[in-house]
C-alpha cells in the first residue's frame, strides 16, 4: 500500500512538473481604457489555460510611443487605426487584427453629489458652466477623449470658458479627481469612470456630442508565444467576456 501512494505521488509531481514546464507567459500592452477588461480576463485565462499573463497600460499616444521605441509585447490593445499601422509595418500580425469594443465618453460627479441634467446640449453647457473644476485627460499626452474634448470645446466656443477651471489629467483615472476633491466634474470614457469608486457616472455625452472610440487586439509579430497570444486575444472577443464588457461600460464589437 505504502508504495502505490509513493508511486502514485511520484506520477501527480511528475504531471505537476509537466504542466509548468509547459506553462509559457505572455505580456499584453493595453489602453487605459480597456484595462479593466484585461484585469478581468487575466485570472479567467490563467484558470483555463495554466499560462501567465502580466499588463501594462498607458494612454493610446504613450502606447504608441512605446511600441515604436521597440517595446517587446505578445497582445497588443489599441485603436484600429493604429493598429493596421503597426500591422503594415510589421509589428503586429495583420491577420490577428481583432475589434474588439466601443466605448463612449461619460460625465461623472463625486458620490452624494447632485446629478446635474446633461441630456441636451444646452444642459451639458449648463453643467460645464456651474462646474468650478472640470477634469479631463490632459491632450497633450495622447488620450483619446482628451484629443477629443479639446477640438469639441474649440469648436463650440466653450474653450475660454474651460481654460481657467480645466484639471488635466495626463494618465489613469480622470474620476479620481472628484475623490480628492480637484475637481467637481469630470469627463472621461465611460469604461474609466465605472471602477473609481466615490465617483457617480451621470450619464454619456448628449448623443449630438458623443464620441465613441473602437478597441482591437493584435499579435506582436516577433512573439515567441503565438499560440498562448492567439488564445488569450481569442478570449477577449468570446461571449464570456461580451458579459463583462457590458457591465464595464463598454460595447462588444464582435
Amino acid at each position: 500500500m505504502v508504495k502505490i501512494f509513493f508511486l502514485g505521488l511520484s506520477f501527480l509531481c511528475g504531471v505537476m512538473l509537466s504542466l509548468n514546464a509547459s506553462a509559457e507567459s505572455i505580456k499584453v500592452l493595453t489602453t487605459g481604457a480597456y484595462k479593466q477588461m484585461i484585469l478581468t480576463m487575466i485570472p479567467l485565462f490563467e484558470a483555463q489555460t495554466g499560462h501567465k499573463v502580466s499588463m501594462d497600460n498607458e494612454t493610446a499616444g504613450e502606447l504608441i510611443k512605446r511600441v515604436k521605441s521597440g517595446e517587446a509585447f505578445d497582445v497588443l490593445i489599441l485603436t484600429p487605426q493604429a493598429l493596421k499601422s503597426f500591422g503594415d509595418e510589421g509589428v503586429v500580425e495583420s491577420k490577428s487584427i481583432v475589434s474588439i469594443a466601443k466605448v463612449g465618453i461619460g460625465i461623472a460627479v463625486k458620490q452624494g453629489q447632485d446629478l446635474p441634467n446633461i441630456k441636451t446640449v444646452d444642459d451639458f453647457e449648463a453643467a460645464l458652466t456651474k462646474a468650478k473644476k472640470v477634469a479631463y485627460i490632459n491632450p497633450a499626452s495622447g488620450g483619446s477623449s482628451g484629443i477629443y474634448l479639446d477640438q469639441l470645446f474649440k469648436s463650440k466656443g466653450w474653450s475660454e470658458m474651460i481654460k481657467p477651471k480645466a484639471f488635466l489629467v495626463n494618465g489613469g483615472y480622470v474620476a479620481h479627481a472628484l475623490v480628492t476633491g480637484e475637481a467637481d466634474l469630470a469627463i472621461h470614457q465611460i469604461s474609466e469612470i465605472v471602477p473609481v469608486k466615490g465617483a457617480s457616472l451621470v450619464g454619456p455625452l448628449p448623443e449630438e456630442l458623443q464620441n465613441y472610440t473602437v478597441y482591437a487586439g493584435a499579435v506582436g509579430s516577433k512573439t515567441p508565444h503565438s499560440k498562448v497570444a492567439k488564445d488569450f486575444l481569442n478570449l477577449l472577443s468570446s461571449p464570456q467576456a461580451a458579459q463583462f464588457m457590458r457591465e464595464k461600460g463598454m460595447t462588444p464589437m464582435f
